[in-house]
């Protein structure tokens, strides 16, 4: 079996792990209701099971694990983790100011106190200080924090299906791993219990569309880099600023800002834009191999 023809067949046990997993996990959160922060434990074995998918197709196919890259990747880690700490703080300080400034959405105050990895932390009594102040530890802490989560998804979805549908063949392989992304949050979106506004189906496809932007830049993070590091941290710290920071401090349910917001999906839009502009994919070819083997990207992103 050629190389095509292996990443494809790998691809087609991942998503039929993939797919009844999910299902079953989320079927589970939607016959329970309620927001998903009440089910943060069906929410940890759902993520996890991204990676699952990926360890079985492994198995079956006979592939080591050496490819998903846990080596830092020397200087372009290094300003991949860079552009992956400010990925959330530019889409957010952009969106959500041009929302709290133009009435768009309301600025709400954060709480004078918050506890972050089990450990209290008390703010200023001056709001934008404390907004700051908070937005500093959940950018750091948070987003150690939320490694357990986000390391589930992404050797999963960058460390195995990316690599795959890459050496595929595939046409437009960054997309197609965004839309999976997208449409694998879809049915809580749907529901409400996530990333939801007042129109559930604007917000899928508003959400659908930021996070095909997201997955560019997941992607470049990946693939610069030839390390998985830096799009855990990207994942970790987006969850952490956007959901902890800028979401609990706008009050209101709003189409403008938010996961499923119209101004933080065009930021993500500009933002992936402006990155490959300004630091475009080196062309690679198999990525299934182990990081020192790795030869050149092919194909249309």
């Amino acid at each position: 079996m050629d190389s095509k023809g292996k990443a494809r067949s790998g691809l087609t046990i991942f998503f039929a792990v993939l797919v009844a997993g999910s299902a079953y996990f989320e079927h589970k959160i939607l016959v329970l209701g309620g927001s998903i922060q009440n089910h943060l434990e069906i929410i940890f074995a759902l993520v996890w099971w991204v990676t699952v998918a990926s360890i079985v197709a492994r198995l079956v196919m006979r592939e080591s694990p050496r490819d998903v890259s846990f080596r830092w990747g020397g200087s372009a880690g290094t300003r991949a983790i860079a552009v992956a700490s400010a990925m959330p703080l530019v889409v957010g300080f952009t969106a959500y100011g041009i929302g709290w400034g133009t009435g768009l959405a309301n600025f709400r105050v954060p709480g004078l106190s918050r506890v972050v990895l089990g450990m209290h932390f008390t703010f200023a009594v001056n709001p934008i200080v404390r907004f700051s102040e908070s937005l500093l530890i959940l950018l750091v802490l948070g987003a150690l924090d939320n490694f357990k989560y986000a390391a589930g998804e992404e050797i999963g979805w960058r460390g195995y299906m990316l690599t795959r549908l890459v050496d595929s063949g595939v046409r437009a392989p960054i997309l197609i791993s965004g839309l999976v992304w997208g449409l694998w949050h879809a049915p809580l979106i749907v529901s409400g219990q996530y990333a939801a506004g007042r129109y559930p189906l604007l917000s899928v496809c508003l959400f659908v569309v930021g996070i095909v932007a997201a997955g560019y830049v997941f992607a470049w993070l990946r693939l610069s880099s030839g390390s998985i590091w830096p799009c855990i941290w990207a994942h970790g710290a987006w969850n952490a600023v956007i959901q902890g920071a800028f979401d609990r401090s706008t009050s209101g349910p709003t189409v403008w800002v938010g996961e499923s917001g119209v101004l933080t999906s065009a930021m993500l839009i500009l933002f992936a834009v402006v990155l490959y502009r300004v630091w475009p994919l080196a062309q690679r070819t198999s990525l299934s191999t182990p990081p020192n083997c790795v030869a050149e990207f092919h194909g249309n992103i």
